[in-house]
């Protein structure tokens, strides 16, 4: 069966297939680059909230609304000590002067502070501007409020035009950065790895072109299926690409090297090495694609939009990996690995080398190595202590922009939530008795009506918490039973405030729904894959403990090293799933060869030698996915900043300690259990290596 299964790619690699493979792979390729086209972007607000939030019904509402066609861009003039009368001036003279980039041609007189020192403008724009338009009118406003102020008075704009121009600004060519910052950074570490001129090269090129199909379909796919995406989804894309997609190859590369040793025809050698190295390659790329499907059942679009976007960048690798990588190899023969070209005979050197001598130690004192490494585990984390989740829109940015500052300075003079009120939406018939409910709300400061139509009606409530804050949840939801309680009002409440409870909602359903899901998935591939209940159990049990210890040194970080208040919502999930689909790949990798020579010299000297041919690969492929993700830290978002360092650090401590000390140790302690209710011996794998055998540790009596 799976010598059927494989014989398909390894024949891709033989004397006429690898140019099949490479002319085939050439014109798919191009034909993907050519006619993939760019994203569309979703301008619906109400498309990033999450599915079935109240939230999205107000946005959605907002549209019938006159007011709800504007994207205001909030002037905040502030001075110490106070106002001065040619400040006011000044003020006034942008009032007149702004109506001209205002829609309607007006803009409301200015809002002062109780103390004088700071003053609100709110010019209304057209929310259908394109952006180009928008960020245009933004300069325009800021250039106009700073023109005539007195020394010493200050001008932010902020508001949600505010915030859409230099989130927009900031994310400006991060994505191309990021790409250059994640080839740079896998160039190097193959370069490493392999100590040859230029076989780096020919990884890194075919991932690369892997990279950019991928991308094209997925923005073909947001043009034709709605799919919803943005620039940190591309990115983390990107970045999945890269990193699964280079450690597939590394370790095809690793067995193709073993193969050359054996084999003088490099052709054979592939298809050995291609056959030996499919089941654990494919199997690791279902745990991960099927993981990020799972992604679909989750509330938050943005995590929707990770899961099918990282699904179709996982499989786009895998392609390339097992398809067109074998070939292009094939192409340029031994020479390919100069200066250290395997010879046929050659001894393979991993056999002897740290890692046999690593998996000889954790042999010898099994129980002791299990109770260090989860000793270790634990201590990492307790960091969690204290853990908070949950951003608020000012603090998800590491870079201080304009509309940030300007909301601070708005907050500081005016009831915490003016900067951000509520938006109250009913039927206009009973708009009266819905503003009144409001107003009695514990925590509300005032209901002001806004415009309406025959048959909605708005009003904007300003809360006395700080937005994201437990007091504003709190008042949000009280406003919300006491409108719904009004007869026949069908009122519902959103705004920003809003949003941020429902998003927070909404993460705590897809924590509770997705995690077990992902856990699911991961066992049952490994069920399949190892035919061992002990073993796919045992496995997952490591992966979960390290999760927690890397959420745990993240923490720690955060907080006392980095500053950040809390992680973001979306955080706890994406780090989970990463660090289980991707930390269990390595796993994968040991178990598949540890079966496979347990089946010869069993389980105990086969994990010794599983980990001896498989570590130094693996520690290069672990080094390199921890590197990728950190890169996410060149994105300004500290969202990703925050899955970079959890999900880097946790890859390395996967590979460093439990996939090195832990997982042999385990296994070690647990014999011939561990394959349980299998035996390797009596289903000798077809995909086994054909290659020298020498016993590394010697039986004990």
């Amino acid at each position: 069966m799976r010598r059927a299964e494989h014989s398909g790619t390894a024949a891709l690699s033989g004397p006429r297939g690898k140019w099949v493979a490479v002319v085939l792979a050439i014109i798919v390729s191009g034909l993907a680059l050519a006619f993939g086209g760019a994203s569309k972007v979703n301008s619906d607000p109400a498309a990033a909230l999450p599915r079935g939030a109240e939230s999205a019904t107000v946005a959605r509402l907002q549209q019938r609304l006159p007011s709800g066609q504007l994207a205001p861009a909030l002037v905040v003039y502030s001075r110490d000590g106070g106002l001065s009368p040619q400040d006011r001036a000044s003020i006034d003279a942008d009032t007149r002067q702004l109506a001209a980039l205002a829609a309607g041609g007006r803009v409301p007189p200015p809002v002062y502070s109780e103390k004088g020192d700071v003053a609100l403008l709110s010019v209304p724009l057209r929310g259908a501007l394109p952006l180009a338009d928008l960020t245009d009118a933004v300069r325009k406003i800021r250039e106009e409020a700073a023109a005539g102020l007195p020394a010493g008075a200050r001008a932010q704009v902020t508001g949600p035009a505010g915030f859409k121009v230099d989130l927009a600004a900031v994310f400006d060519g991060a994505n191309l950065t990021l790409l250059a910052v994640t080839a740079s950074v896998v160039a190097l570490l193959l370069l490493i790895t392999y100590r040859s001129p230029w076989l780096w090269l020919v990884p890194l090129g075919v991932i690369g072109v892997a990279d950019q199909v991928a991308a094209k379909i997925v923005a073909l796919l947001t043009r034709t299926a709605g799919l919803t995406v943005d620039d940190s989804t591309l990115g983390i894309t990107s970045v999945l690409v890269f990193g699964a997609g280079t450690n597939y190859a590394l370790l095809l590369i690793a067995r193709y090297r073993e193969q050359l040793r054996v084999h003088d025809d490099r052709h054979r050698a592939m298809a050995r090495a291609v056959r030996s190295a499919a089941p654990a390659i494919l199997a690791s790329s279902a745990t991960v694609t099927l993981a990020l499907v799972t992604l679909v059942l989750a509330d938050s679009p943005a995590v929707r939009g990770i899961g099918l976007a990282g699904a179709i960048g996982i499989v786009t690798a895998v392609c390339y990996a097992l398809l067109v990588l074998p070939a292009t190899l094939v192409l340029f023969g031994r020479g390919l690995f100069w200066p250290f070209a395997p010879r046929t005979g050659q001894p393979d050197p991993a056999r002897g080398g740290v890692w046999a001598r690593v998996g000889g130690a954790v042999s010898r004192r099994p129980t002791l190595m299990t109770v260090v490494s989860v000793a270790v585990l634990a201590v990492l984390a307790l960091g969690a202590a204290g853990l908070k989740v949950g951003l608020s829109q000012t603090e998800q940015f590491r870079e201080r922009v304009e509309a940030i500052a300007g909301q601070e300075t708005l907050s500081r003079a005016f009831p915490a939530g003016s900067s951000q009120p509520l938006i109250l939406i009913s039927r206009a018939s009973a708009a009266e008795q819905v503003e009144a409910a409001a107003s009695r709300v514990p925590g509300v400061v005032r209901v002001t009506p806004g415009d309406r139509t025959a048959e909605y009606a708005r009003a904007d409530v300003v809360l006395r918490a700080e937005p994201g804050t437990e007091a504003a949840f709190s008042a949000v939801r009280a406003l919300r039973a006491a409108v719904h309680a009004v007869p026949e009002a069908q009122a519902v409440v959103g705004g920003q405030p809003a949003v941020d409870l429902d998003e927070r909602d909404a993460a705590a359903r897809d924590q509770k729904l997705i995690m077990p899901l992902v856990l699911g998935v991961v066992l049952l591939v490994l069920l399949a894959l190892l035919r061992s209940v002990v073993a796919a159990v045992t496995l997952v049990l490591t992966v979960i403990a390290s999760f927690g210890a890397s959420v745990g040194a993240g923490w720690f970080a955060f907080r006392h090293l980095l500053g950040f208040p809390a992680l973001d919502l979306d955080v706890p999930l994406l780090s989970f799933l990463f660090l289980v689909a991707l930390g269990i790949d390595y796993n994968i990798f040991l178990a598949t060869r540890a079966r496979e020579e347990a089946a010869e010299q069993g389980t105990r000297d086969g994990v010794v030698t599983a980990l001896a041919v498989t570590g130094g690969v693996i520690t290069s492929a672990g080094v390199l996915l921890a590197a990728v993700f950190s890169v996410l830290g060149v994105l300004p978002l500290i969202t990703l900043t925050q899955i970079g360092v959890i999900v880097g650090f946790g890859v390395l401590l996967d590979t460093v300690l439990v996939r090195s000390v832990l997982v042999p140790a385990l296994v070690t302690l647990l014999g011939d259990r561990f394959w349980w209710p299998g035996d390797p011996a009596a289903g000798a794998s077809l995909t086994r290596p054909h290659s020298p055998r020498r016993r590394l540790v010697p039986d004990r009596p």
